[in-house]
């Protein structure tokens, strides 16, 4: 079993920096975010802080416990730019292109219809929007999920296909991650 890291784990910083993955996804002041399986707000607490009071964001889990936790840090914090809620990825639909960044964290793999979440994801994010999956590298390591059920970067970019987004990028994001960010396919031109 994958070993689990608190929201404030100071070992879990060295090596997942949710600054540093934040800015290479490219967020920014006034956004609008969407934390797709956020848990208990390891990237929407942050993100939150980012983008500001004229910012939102939105963020969906499972767990009602994390989500209770989330909403808990968020009023300790005076963020009141989270919407945080209790659902299924595959059920959850915020908004209609109105996204600037819809982030997986380290999940995709862990929903029972991966390309069903991602058109989700596309539905949501805004023309000249981007969504983010931050992913366990495919390889032998004592940190994450088990091999068997990782997925490569070009395995998780043909599911982004797959659901009508178009690959912008694939990059390094830390030891153990890779980040792969994408838009949405452009109508063909006539």
């Amino acid at each position: 079993m994958a070993r689990r890291f608190p929201v404030d784990d100071p070992e879990r910083r060295r090596w997942q920096d949710p600054e540093r993955i934040l800015t290479l996804a490219g967020i920014g002041e006034g956004m609008v975010f969407v934390d797709v399986g956020c848990g208990e707000g390891y990237f929407a607490l942050p993100a939150a802080r980012r983008v500001g009071p004229r910012g939102r964001v939105c963020a969906v889990d499972i767990s009602p416990e994390s989500i209770g936790r989330l909403r808990s840090r968020a009023v300790e914090e005076g963020l009141g730019n989270i919407t945080p809620r209790t659902g299924r990825a595959e059920d959850t639909v915020f908004c209609e292109g109105c996204a600037d960044i819809v982030f997986f964290g380290i999940d995709l793999h862990d929903f029972g219809d991966p390309v069903a979440v991602l058109r989700n994801a596309e539905r949501m994010v805004a023309p000249g929007g981007r969504v983010a999956d931050l992913d366990w590298k495919d390889e032998p390591m004592d940190l994450g999920p088990p091999p068997g059920i990782r997925f490569s970067a070009v395995k998780a970019g043909r599911l982004m296909e797959s659901a009508g987004l178009r690959i912008l990028s694939v990059q390094e994001a830390g030891p153990y991650h890779y980040l792969i960010l994408a838009g949405k396919r452009q109508a063909a031109q006539r």
